[in-house]
């Protein structure tokens, strides 16, 4: 059952990774800004860390999980704010450092449910913002994308806490395997959908004629159509 917990924990994080690859891939090849090629390789960077803690079980490894975490919240912040910054390089570099002061700290000390407060924390601090992009966007299909983000993120969130809540009761493991993979695979698609629905308003930002498509008519991505230089 170990094996079994330990197999579906660990491959549940390859959706998350195939999403950060198809997200890079759409934001290099429509020259998006630099910040969203990083944004989705920090996706990507999470999911493998991810996989290097679930395969392994190790604290070591856990840091490789838990620190990208942190790292990919800043990253959130500092997409939604930036626009309206006064000074430019101000909140990138405070940002930046304390990111690294964070990596530096959490490889000496385990913080336990500290960790967990401090994460939920920096999600709640995206959500005015995020809430303000999306009454400020009037594309329906921009806002699909947004419902898309709130609905994994919600159920992704019931899939955690009913392991949470039955991992300890060997009668309830099966509930437990699948609620933390389930978690895993959720929360690929909600990273990718928050990440497609901020390109979306970043494109409206700079007037390049944003429009949300389909990929083999299923996974939604961002289209775009920069104005001809004269």
């Amino acid at each position: 059952m170990i094996s079994n917990i330990k197999f579906l924990n660990t491959v549940s994080n390859v959706p998350g990774i195939v999403l950060g690859l198809f997200g890079l891939i759409n934001a290099l090849r429509q020259g998006f800004e630099k910040r969203f090629s990083v944004l989705h390789i920090s996706n990507i960077i999470l999911a493998i860390g991810s996989i290097l803690h679930h395969s392994s079980l190790q604290r070591l490894q856990q840091q490789s999980d838990e620190t990208p975490m942190v790292w990919e919240m800043l990253l959130y912040i500092y997409i939604l704010h930036s626009p309206d910054w006064h000074y430019q390089s101000t909140m990138p570099t405070f940002l930046f450092l304390y990111g690294a002061a964070f990596a530096i700290v959490h490889s000496q000390v385990h913080f336990g449910i500290g960790f967990k407060i401090h994460y939920v924390i920096l999600c709640l601090l995206c959500i005015p913002r995020m809430y303000k992009y999306y009454i400020h966007t009037q594309d329906m299909s921009a806002k699909r994308l947004a419902k898309l983000h709130l609905g994994t993120l919600f159920i992704g969130s019931l899939c955690w806490l009913s392991h949470r809540l039955s991992h300890k009761d060997s009668s309830h493991w099966y509930f437990s395997l699948q609620g933390h993979a389930l978690w895993h695979v959720l929360m690929g698609f909600n990273s990718y959908f928050a990440n497609a629905f901020l390109m979306f308003c970043r494109a409206q930002q700079r007037e390049w004629n944003p429009k949300v498509v389909h990929f083999l008519g299923l996974l939604p991505y961002v289209k775009i159509q920069k104005p001809k230089i004269q």
